[in-house]
């Protein structure tokens, strides 16, 4: 206990006693010592009710009482509430205070912010962007539906998803043109974050871009056609000192060629969203057609084996799946050196599905490369990159080519000791080839590659 509330504790108590006191000897004076015992106890008894009273008109008053002067118990009680008071008061006002000025940044926020019920899914509160992006209107969408106020946005299966919703891509209600992306964070127990970006401007970039890079590498064809015609033209052997410069030119000028030809490959995967069309596609023809490429780029240099231990085709397109199989062995061709071994392997995994490993023994990559491997003209090494003849575009195309396929890569390596590429494809993109023709796949034709 303070020693200012024990001083007004002992206070009180002596004070008590000297009642009590005097009580006793007036009452031996007069000779009826209960009687004014018990009327001296009443009265203390019913000031003391007194004052409990004022302490409860203190504590459900809305106003500040400031304390009554006095050294008692009473008076140090009403001291110690008036101080509470006023903290709590104090608290309070700093709370409001924060309280507004985080309402008045999320208001200003560009982005939808709308804040869910986790349960009943109904809006509990949403800022000024909400009514712009998503038509929400104040006070009236207070406790409505979110996902019927939303409609028809696909929002009630996203929802379902809770903290494992993805970022959804979906235009937005009020304006067709506009493209939001929404996304689902939960923040407590019982409330969600819905926020919705307006993403449409990135798009647009992004398109721009896309175009940008198809148009200048279909604009080099042209000029690049006409170089390599006049390349030909020339004969190294009637100007012998030419020839170093000429084979320089021819190998400059076809990796160019290649470069556009990936850069085109490219810019057309990332316009689709999903395949145009699926057939079933030979993996037997598909590695034969593998391997004879990388005998051919190899020239006797590697040891290539090719390992076909189960009866598994794919559902995809033939043209893509070569496309991102042959990146994959080419530069497991390039980046080993002479006289290592490369396998080129197609597997089973234990959840139905199937794996196409590329192997090598070479240079292997940096475990610190490996999170970036796959972005364009992304190079481990840039001087190694450029003897190998790469356009740093092939991770990114096999990337692209999975994604569509709803497939993954991983990618395992160690420095000196090689790396493995797999392509990953999940149950839906895997047949047997003793299978009957599944019904559902009528229209599907067979690719051989």
């Amino acid at each position: 206990m303070p020693p200012r509330a024990r001083s007004a504790w002992l206070r009180t108590l002596g004070l008590l006693v000297l009642i009590l006191a005097a009580a006793t000897a007036a009452g031996l004076l007069v000779g009826q010592l209960f009687p004014v015992l018990a009327a001296t106890a009443l009265g203390v008894v019913a000031w003391h009710y007194w004052r409990l009273r004022k302490v409860l008109t203190r504590l459900t008053a809305r106003q500040r009482l400031a304390p009554s002067n006095g050294k008692g118990v009473w008076n140090e009680l009403d001291r110690l509430l008036y101080r509470s008071q006023a903290e709590m008061r104090g608290r309070k006002r700093r709370l409001m205070e924060m309280l507004r000025a985080y309402r008045a940044a999320a208001t200003a926020l560009p982005d939808a912010i709308v804040v869910v019920e986790r349960n009943s899914q109904r809006i509990q509160w949403f800022n000024e962007s909400g009514t712009r992006l998503l038509g929400l209107r104040y006070p009236d969408d207070i406790g409505t539906s979110l996902v019927q106020r939303l409609q028809p946005l696909p929002l009630a299966h996203w929802m379902a998803a809770g903290r494992n919703a993805e970022a959804l891509e979906t235009m937005s209600p009020l304006n067709p043109a506009i493209t939001l992306s929404l996304r689902l964070i939960p923040y407590s127990e019982n409330l969600w974050l819905l926020v919705a970006r307006d993403v449409s401007r990135l798009l647009q970039l992004e398109q721009m871009r896309r175009d940008f890079v198809a148009n200048v590498s279909h604009e080099l064809r042209t000029p690049l056609t006409v170089i390599h015609g006049y390349l030909d033209m020339l004969d190294p052997e009637e100007q012998p000192d030419w020839a170093p410069m000429l084979a320089e030119m021819q190998r400059q000028s076809q990796r160019m060629t290649q470069l556009v030809e990936d850069l085109l490959t490219l810019s057309r995967l990332e316009s689709q969203d999903r395949l145009q069309s699926e057939e079933v596609v030979s993996m037997a023809s598909m590695l034969n057609t593998l391997r004879r490429e990388a005998l051919a780029l190899s020239q006797g240099r590697h040891d290539i084996e090719v390992d076909d231990a189960v009866d598994l085709d794919l559902y995809g397109s033939g043209k893509e799946l070569h496309s991102a199989f042959s990146n994959l062995v080419s530069n497991a061709v390039r980046y080993t050196p002479a006289g290592g071994r490369i396998q080129i392997a197609l597997r089973a995994d234990d959840h139905g599905g199937a794996v196409l490993q590329v192997a090598d023994s070479g240079y292997g990559i940096p475990a610190n490369h490996l999170p970036r491997i796959t972005e364009r003209f992304y190079r481990v090494s840039t001087s190694r990159s450029r003897e190998s003849g790469g356009t740093g575009l092939g991770l990114a195309i096999v990337k692209h080519v999975l994604n569509l396929h709803e497939a993954i890569l991983e990618i395992a390596s160690e420095v000196g000791r090689g790396s493995v590429f797999s392509c990953r494809f999940g149950p839906s993109h895997v047949r047997r080839r003793d299978d009957a023709a599944d019904p559902a796949r009528d229209d599907r034709t067979t690719s051989t590659c």
